[in-house]
C-alpha cells in the first residue's frame, strides 16, 4: 500500500510538471516562421480607350482595362526570430507582367528573398531581394490609400536587390543605407553598383517623415555613362481619428548622353487626403503632376535630344469597403491632362486626357 502511495504522488507529480511545462510553452515566444498570402483581383475600364487591353505605357499596376484579371497574387513565408530574419515569395499577375518584362524568366515572380542577421543590437543586415527604399506607395495595393497608384510611384522602384543596413538610432529613428544592383534591377545590367540611403523619423505617433536617395549608372554596359541622382520626401500625418494626410515629392537628375550637355531632371508631385466615413468605409482624393525633361525614366532611360517633354497632370478619388479585418473592394475614378496629345484613343487619333475607373477585391492572409 506505502509503494502504491509512493508511485501515485510521483505520477500526480510528473503530471502537474508536465501540465506547468505546457502551460509555460503556451505563454513561449511565438513561432518565428510565419505564412503569408495576398491576392488583389481587379476590373478596370477606360474611357474612350483604344482597341487594347493594355492601358498607358508608363502604368505597371492595375494596367489592363475591359479585362478580369489579377494584379498580384502572392504566397510566402518569413522567419525572423529576434536575431536572425529571412523571407521568401512568390507572385504573378499581371503587375508582374508589365513590371518584370525585362527580368530573367528565373527571377521574375520573387517578390522577395533575402536573409539577414544582427551584426550588434538595434541593427540588421540583409541580402537579396527585397521591396524598395523608396516611396510612400508599394507594391501591395492593400498597404496604399488608393487603388491605383501615382505616376511617381509608377516610374520609381518598387523592388530591389542587394545589401540593407538598417539600424535604429531610437524608437523614433530609423537609418538604412543600401548597395544595389541598380534602379529596379534583379539581374546587373553593367558592372556598376547603386547606393541608396534611407531615413524614417517619427517624432510624434501621428507624423511620419521620410527621406531616401539614390545614386548610380544604370545605361547598359556597352553604353555611354548616364549618372542618376534622385531624391524621394514623403510626411504623412494622422491630423484625427477620422482625418490623414499625406504629401509627396520626388526630384531627380541624370547625366544627359554627351558631356557638357544639361543633364535631363524630372519632378514628381502628390497629395493624399484620406477621411473614414464611417468604420467600414473610407474615401481617398489624390492629385499629382509629373514634369520629365524629353520623358527622361518615364518614356526612357536614355532619352535623345528631339525627345519631347513629358508633363501630365492627374486626379483620383477612392472609395473603400471593409466587410472584414483582411479584405477590402475599393473603386476609383482617376482622370489625366498632358501638355500634349499623348493618349492612345480609337481610330489611332491621341487626345491629351483620359479617365478610367478601376475595381477591386483584395484578400489579405
Amino acid at each position: 500500500m506505502k509503494k502504491l502511495l509512493t508511485l501515485s504522488l510521483a505520477l500526480w507529480a510528473a503530471g502537474g510538471a508536465t501540465a506547468q511545462t505546457a502551460a509555460t510553452d503556451s505563454v513561449a515566444t511565438p513561432n518565428p516562421l510565419t505564412f503569408y498570402g495576398f491576392v488583389d483581383g481587379y476590373y478596370g475600364y477606360d474611357f474612350n480607350h483604344n482597341n487594347t487591353q493594355s492601358r498607358p505605357g508608363f502604368l505597371y499596376s492595375h494596367n489592363r482595362q475591359n479585362e478580369f484579371t489579377i494584379n498580384q497574387g502572392l504566397v510566402g513565408l518569413r522567419y525572423d526570430n529576434g536575431q536572425v530574419r529571412g523571407a521568401v515569395g512568390l507572385h504573378a499577375g499581371s503587375y508582374v507582367s508589365a513590371n518584370y518584362a525585362a527580368e530573367d524568366q528565373v527571377f521574375k515572380h520573387i517578390y522577395e528573398g533575402y536573409a539577414g542577421f544582427r551584426p550588434f543590437k538595434k541593427a540588421w543586415l540583409d541580402v537579396g531581394i527585397f521591396a524598395s527604399h523608396i516611396g510612400f506607395e508599394s507594391a501591395l495595393s492593400k498597404d496604399n490609400w488608393t487603388l491605383t497608384r501615382s505616376l511617381m510611384a509608377e516610374n520609381s522602384p518598387y523592388y530591389e536587390a542587394g545589401a540593407r543596413f538598417t539600424y535604429e538610432v531610437a524608437p523614433q529613428l530609423t537609418l538604412t543605407g543600401l548597395v544595389l544592383n541598380g534602379w529596379q534591377n534583379l539581374r546587373e545590367t553593367n558592372q556598376g553598383k547603386a547606393l541608396g540611403t534611407q531615413i524614417q523619423w517619427r517624432p510624434t505617433a501621428k507624423l511620419l517623415i521620410n527621406s531616401s536617395t539614390f545614386y548610380g549608372n544604370e545605361q547598359p554596359q556597352d553604353s555611354v555613362r548616364r549618372r542618376r541622382y534622385f531624391h524621394d520626401f514623403y510626411v504623412s500625418y494622422a491630423a484625427t481619428d477620422r482625418l490623414s494626410l499625406a504629401l509627396v515629392f520626388d526630384v531627380g537628375k541624370q547625366e544627359s548622353e554627351r558631356r557638357g550637355d544639361k543633364a535631363d531632371t524630372w519632378h514628381t508631385g502628390a497629395a493624399f487626403v484620406r477621411y473614414q466615413l464611417a468604420p467600414k468605409w473610407s474615401a481617398t482624393a489624390r492629385a499629382e503632376y509629373y514634369n520629365a525633361d524629353r520623358g527622361v525614366i518615364i518614356r526612357t532611360f536614355s532619352p535623345l535630344p528631339a525627345d519631347a517633354d513629358f508633363k501630365v497632370q492627374a486626379a483620383s478619388l477612392n472609395l473603400d469597403y471593409a466587410p472584414a479585418a483582411n479584405v477590402v473592394f475599393r473603386v476609383e475614378g482617376r482622370v489625366m491632362d498632358a501638355k500634349r496629345p499623348i493618349f492612345e484613343q480609337r481610330d489611332n487619333r491621341t487626345a491629351d486626357s483620359y479617365g478610367n475607373i478601376t475595381s477591386s477585391i483584395a484578400l489579405a492572409f
